[in-house]
């Protein structure tokens, strides 16, 4: 059986991938910042020392063998550029904490893993159309964020294909969860909708279908790519 951790598995994208996985018959260690099942670590990846603590928690549970870890954790708070200075780096400070740091914390551990058992493994990286195109005003602390886990991503695909461990990326584009609802609504509701040829977002389950790919068919030659879910509102 298939172990994977999957971080921010409580609600939107993370919910609906522990679900999808689940379903394909993976065991799934979640991570939310209060444990809301005796399946999920409790872990505030804003604080320092608690990615660690939350592989080394999730590795006993999972009987000292993890193959998958699904980087989906992340906050999308605004910061405006009139804010005060203190406030303005405390948000930078807390978004690349957990969106960034922690993700790469929880990669770096889970590569020598890997490297030490001699086995292959793969990560997912739920990154955001954002890395590529940027975000509003308020946002760029969170899209410097997911261009960095698509920078690190790509690194680690690049380094370590020869051990067997995989890397992939899936950068969605808005999808219908509470945290996109509050961007939507402060951004004018609907009128945004005008920029997606689709119509409209993309659900959590569509972007759950990517990560349970990722985890466990996308063929190795996929390792380095990232699949773009945001109903052509960014075309590369």
């Amino acid at each position: 059986m298939t172990c994977i951790l999957l971080t921010g598995s409580s609600r939107g994208i993370g919910a609906a991938a522990r679900a999808a996985l689940a379903a394909r018959g993976a065991e799934v260690i979640g991570q939310a910042r209060t444990a809301v099942d005796t399946h999920t670590v409790a872990a505030d990846l804003a604080l320092p020392g608690a990615a660690a603590e939350l592989w080394y928690a999730a590795l006993e549970r999972a009987d000292g063998a993890i193959d998958v870890l699904v980087n989906n954790a992340g906050i999308f708070a605004a910061n405006p550029l009139d804010g005060s200075d203190a406030d303005w780096l405390a948000g930078w400070r807390e978004t690349l904490r957990i969106n960034l740091t922690a993700a790469a914390e929880l990669s770096r551990l889970a590569v020598r893993h890997w490297q030490a058992r001699g086995v292959a493994g793969r990560i997912v990286h739920v990154a955001s159309r954002a890395g590529h195109r940027g975000d509003s005003p308020d946002h760029w602390h969170y899209a410097a964020s997911k261009g960095g886990m698509l920078a690190m991503h790509k690194t680690i695909a690049r380094q370590y294909a020869k051990d067997g461990i995989l890397s992939f990326a899936i950068t969605p584009g808005f999808t219908d969860t509470a945290m996109a609802g509050d961007y939507l609504a402060s951004r004018g509701g609907p009128g945004l909708l005008a920029d997606i040829p689709l119509g409209r977002v993309a659900t959590p389950e569509e972007i759950a279908t990517l990560i349970a790919f990722c985890a466990l068919d996308a063929p190795p030659s996929l390792t380095g790519a990232t699949l773009d879910a945001n109903g052509a509102s960014y075309v590369r």
